[in-house]
């Protein structure tokens, strides 16, 4: 995996985590591989692996079973779902909006250009 400079390894690993469930790889109450497992995988810390791992239990994408290692909850799909919406409009629409007033596109040019994208 390359890891990006602008944020932490932790976060990059769950959000791969989280992708891979979207995208189906794990199924909800499917076992998922442990932290060293992952580790090995991605070539990181264990410790870096621990940290976006609790971040996910904190989350509940992700919850353990005594002995038996970390499985993907079973209203995972939901729970990233309404990170990302909430993500998509407390970040990144404030900034697209900036972008928008600085640069004098109009409602309409935005409409066309969103319709054109969804027909791709």
């Amino acid at each position: 995996m390359n890891f990006r400079e602008t944020c932490p390894i932790y976060l990059q690993i769950s959000d791969r985590l989280m992708d891979e469930i979207l995208a189906g790889k794990y199924a909800p109450d499917e076992r998922i591989p442990g932290v060293r497992d992952y580790s090995v995988l991605l070539q990181v810390n264990v410790n870096t692996t621990t940290k976006a791992f609790d971040q996910l239990r904190q989350r509940g994408i992700i919850y353990d079973k005594r002995g038996l290692g970390c499985f993907v909850s079973p209203d995972a799909i939901q729970r990233i779902l309404s990170i990302r919406r909430d993500a998509f409009f407390n970040e990144w629409i404030p900034d697209i909006a900036q972008a928008i007033r600085q640069l004098g596109i109009t409602t309409d040019e935005l409409l066309s250009h969103l319709e054109q994208c969804n027909e791709a």
